[in-house]
């Protein structure tokens, strides 16, 4: 096994057109289906760079940025940006393409966070990541940022008491009724 790679070495393209049965009701592309590539790019992301076989363990960020029409070009590029022992946050962006005009426009960016499993489905090391520019180091300092940020998040949920005057009072605030005491 590789002991490093490059991000390079995980540069990841999908291509698809997009056709009416990948529509929803108002006639966009239906986020599941917009989902349901994230994934699949992701897996292929990962698996490419870790030589392993990679579940999702967790969609860290989904930004819909602009709905995505029938009939337009969709191209979802991915990388990994951050490794840990034997995780890895690939980052995806996701642009439609008119293909009448040529237009192309930024739909979606997404950081999913991958594990790599050995065949016997325990976490296995993948290789140290090579960062060879500012824009691959901004990267994954954004994908460090991003697990301290999950981190911090967990800690200070578990140290809520959300049956607290403060916190009910907070909660009554945002277009919500509360319940608790009435049986």
């Amino acid at each position: 096994m590789t002991t490093s790679k490059t991000v390079a070495s995980s540069h990841t393209l999908i291509s698809q057109l997009m056709l009416p049965s990948h529509s929803n009701f108002s006639g966009k592309i239906h986020g599941g289906y917009l989902l349901s590539l994230l994934d699949q790019i992701a897996f292929a992301c990962a698996s490419k760079y870790s030589g392993y076989y990679c579940v999702t363990a967790s969609v860290d960020t989904v930004n819909f940025l602009a709905p995505i029409e029938v009939g337009e070009l969709v191209t979802l590029k991915a990388s990994v940006n951050y490794v840990g022992r034997s995780s890895m946050i690939v980052g995806i962006r996701v642009e439609a393409e008119n293909i009448q005009t040529g237009t192309v426009k930024h739909c979606n960016s997404s950081y999913f966070t991958m594990v790599a499993k050995d065949p016997n489905g325990h976490p296995v090391s993948v290789p140290t990541l090579v960062l060879s520019s500012p824009d691959e180091i901004r990267r994954f300092y954004k994908g460090i940022k991003q697990l301290e940020s999950k981190k911090n998040r967990e800690t200070f949920e578990e140290t809520l008491d959300y049956n607290s005057p403060e916190m009910r009072s907070f909660v009554s605030k945002h277009n919500t009724i509360l319940a608790l005491d009435s049986k």
